[in-house]
């Protein structure tokens, strides 16, 4: 979709620097990506310990080092 958006040249050319884009709209693409995917983050952990039939940590390090777990060629 094209869109003419004014961004101030400070905050584009730190995002251009951090990102390590080749151009702009590579570095806008790269920073909308970077915060939906921090946002997919953030609601997760909203539910983070919600649920009641997921194993727990001593449960899956039980399983671990259960022989008939361990992975065979």
């Amino acid at each position: 979709m094209k869109t003419t958006i004014n961004i101030p040249d400070k905050d584009l050319k730190e995002a251009i620097k951090y990102t390590g884009a080749k151009t702009k709209r590579d570095a806008v693409v790269y920073a909308l990506k970077d915060f939906n995917r921090r946002r997919r983050l953030a609601e997760l952990t909203k539910i983070l310990g919600t649920f009641k039939d997921f194993m727990s940590q001593e449960d899956l390090k039980a399983m671990r080092e259960d022989k008939k777990w361990v992975k065979t060629g």
